[in-house]
């Protein structure tokens, strides 16, 4: 039990000596204790290694590309979109995939076709059966999450098709609004249609220059060649994924499910290469992808602006927190009153909470981030990287800005699905 010596300007807060220095240090309830100028308890809750062999290397990729690119732009070099041997390379291997599903579609066909009636029918119908499977898949809209449409949002169309000018591409088609502490964009459709999708509690905690700096990178992504998430590659990882999956191990296994195991070790080891192999050859691009986005954050929003979105992120599991906290009180009491629902208010109660986080637990998850090497995922160059390439670069004006006039046209035309999503929230928690 830590012994309270004095009270802090806040109220709430109390000090304490840290254990191992001595030194006074800060204690809120809501937050982790820890001290600043040892380093104790900075990150208590530090993750075990990811399991499995391809994420264990996957996370040690991200984390060397990530320092090779950050060390590029602090010796004065421009990142730039850009094809090499190794993005050609990931393509013809995507191909190759492919061209096994379509190799695999054309023999289904052929022993339906002659086989009909006979026991190559059955060949064929397990074929088709794998092919359709494997087959590419062209993502679709939401069913579960407000859509808007130019028609719907014309005010915040308007200030996507502005910054999107400035990250040299178009526009999107439409607007999802989840319940994400995120935002991203992807294309839908054999046309391949622009959706951006936008969480709202994270839209909800950002300034207005914050939020063009998070568009200005998610449309980014658009037009620095993130080959990754692209269709043929993209697919040929997920097909290769399924292929894994249907010669994975059995544990534990019988004396005839071991000798199926013997019989699968190549296929499964050459699948484990084209896997790896793959996450290397794209890897990297991907990584430049996602520095060369947050330039574009940069030059949208300002350089202020795209840090304190980063920023924001070191801190999204305190928000994450407080809404769980908004849900678990209306499953308790499961009621609201005549004047009042329990989600009216929400954001306001957001904003005011991440408005009370300390600067302390700013720093500590900074340095948190750097002893875990953080990324949001095995794609993302570590977050304390991407802040400093940031700040490497002259600081950058903000090339897009709004007014009041235009501000307040973009909340009304976000009236709507805001209190969809918080409706959703606190009935069902985030990501429903």
């Amino acid at each position: 039990m830590s012994t309270s010596v004095g009270t802090s300007g806040q109220a709430g807060e109390t000090t304490q000596p840290c254990p191992q220095c001595g030194a006074g240090i800060r204690v809120d309830g809501r937050f982790t204790t820890w001290c600043a100028g040892c380093d104790w308890n900075v990150d208590p809750e530090r993750p075990g290694e990811e399991p499995g062999r391809l994420e264990r290397r996957r996370r040690r990729l991200a984390r060397r590309h990530g320092e090779r690119l950050a060390a590029e732009v602090a010796a004065g070099e421009t990142l730039r979109p850009r094809r090499d041997a190794a993005g050609l390379a990931a393509y013809l291997i995507a191909l190759t995939v492919h061209g096994v599903t379509v190799a695999l579609a054309v023999g289904a066909m052929w022993f339906l076709v002659t086989g009909w009636g006979g026991a190559g029918m059955v060949l064929g119908l397990v074929l088709a059966v794998l092919t359709w499977t494997l087959r590419p898949r062209f993502s679709e809209l939401p069913d579960d999450q407000p859509l808007l449409t130019r028609t719907d949002a014309p005010a915040l169309f308007a200030l996507i098709d502005e910054i999107a000018v400035v990250a040299g591409t178009r526009g999107v088609d439409t607007v999802a609004i989840s319940t994400e502490l995120n935002a991203s964009v992807t294309t839908y459709g054999i046309r391949g249609r622009r959706l951006l999708t936008i969480g709202m509690p994270l839209w909800e905690i950002l300034t207005p220059q914050e939020r063009i700096a998070l568009l200005g990178h998610e449309l980014g992504h658009y037009s620095n060649g993130d080959t990754r998430h692209g269709l043929i590659i993209g697919n040929a990882l997920r097909s290769l994924s399924t292929w894994r999956y249907y010669v994975a191990p059995t544990p534990n296994p019988t004396l005839v499910e071991a000798f199926v195991n013997l019989v699968f070790f190549l296929p499964r080891a050459l699948l484990q290469g084209l896997l790896m192999l793959l996450d290397r050859l794209t890897l990297r691009a991907t990584q430049r992808a996602e520095y060369l986005a947050d330039s574009m954050a940069a030059r949208a929003g300002s350089t202020d602006a795209a840090a304190s979105v980063m920023n924001r992120f070191l801190v999204l599991d305190s928000a994450e927190t407080m809404l769980r906290r908004e849900t678990n009180a209306q499953q308790v009491s499961r009621r609201g009153t005549a004047d009042r629902q329990p989600w009216q208010g929400l954001w306001e109660r957001l904003g005011a909470h991440m408005d009370s986080v300390p600067q302390s637990e700013y720093e500590r998850q900074r340095r948190a981030a750097i002893l875990r090497g953080h990324s949001v995922d095995t794609t993302h160059p570590p977050t304390h990287l991407r802040h400093q390439c940031l700040l490497a670069v002259p600081p950058l004006p903000a090339t897009v800005t709004t007014d009041g006039d235009t501000e307040s046209r973009i909340a009304t035309e976000l009236t709507a699905p805001a209190t969809t999503t918080a409706q959703r929230i606190v009935k069902h928690g985030l990501g429903r």
